[in-house]
């Protein structure tokens, strides 16, 4: 199967950098702003420290490295098969296990349906929104416009428990507008799971843009400004 990229950008944010707050994006201008998922981080704070005092620091970093380590091959393997590239040998260059390449070859099924790639891996960042990120994918799922998340996960999740995942590409879909004036109504977020079938979740940006507000608004103030 071929992928068609319709169109081409650089990044607009132009420089990273990671503070004890979480990633900086900083645009042409001289203008940082912190990443979606670092203000998002806020809705998970809590739950993740008692987490990790729950299992102990040493187990806690043994399963966050694993899980982020196959999250980095999966999303590679992805990205390259969207680009039309060779994926055998990208598996090799990331030390795919078997198992990765079991989960990416079942993940590949709902791949499928994506057309007219916008753009990939790319920095953006919002005025309005006072934050930034890099878009995993934004192009047409069976036909609709999309932000595009990938996701990895070892089970099933259930849709309230990532209303996170919908609220940073609700953000990732009002940055891409303001920089390039191309609406994106609908996000997708697509998680290869161990063991499992690959989960789709399709929702209407526009849905999850109140909470999102809330949550900057908590991110930046420590409460909630916007109703």
């Amino acid at each position: 199967m071929m992928f068609e990229t319709i169109y081409e950008y650089e990044d607009f944010a132009q420089s990273t950098t990671s503070e004890d707050g979480g990633r900086v994006y900083v645009n042409a201008s001289g203008t940082a702003y912190p990443s979606a998922t670092t203000v998002l981080g806020v809705l998970s704070r809590d739950s993740i420290a008692a987490w990790r005092k729950r299992v102990g620091e040493e187990e806690a970093n043994k399963i966050s490295n694993k899980a982020s380590t196959r999250g980095t091959k999966i999303h590679t393997l992805t990205e390259t098969y969207l680009k039309n590239e060779n994926v055998s040998d990208k598996i090799d260059e990331v030390k795919a296990s078997m198992l990765d390449v079991e989960m990416f070859n079942k993940f590949k099924t709902i791949l499928e349906p994506i057309s007219n790639i916008h753009c990939q891996e790319l920095a953006l960042y919002s005025d309005h929104l006072r934050m930034a990120g890099r878009v995993d994918c934004i192009a047409e799922y069976h036909g609709k416009r999309a932000v595009i998340d990938f996701k990895t996960s070892n089970k099933a999740k259930s849709r309230s428990y990532i209303e996170s995942y919908f609220m940073q590409t609700a953000a990732y879909a009002i940055m891409y507008e303001e920089r390039t004036g191309i609406p994106v109504p609908w996000l997708v977020i697509l998680i290869a799971v161990e063991d499992d079938a690959p989960q789709v979740f399709i929702e209407k940006r526009d849905d999850w843009v109140k909470k999102l507000l809330r949550t900057r608004d908590y991110y930046e103030n420590g409460y909630y400004t916007s109703e």
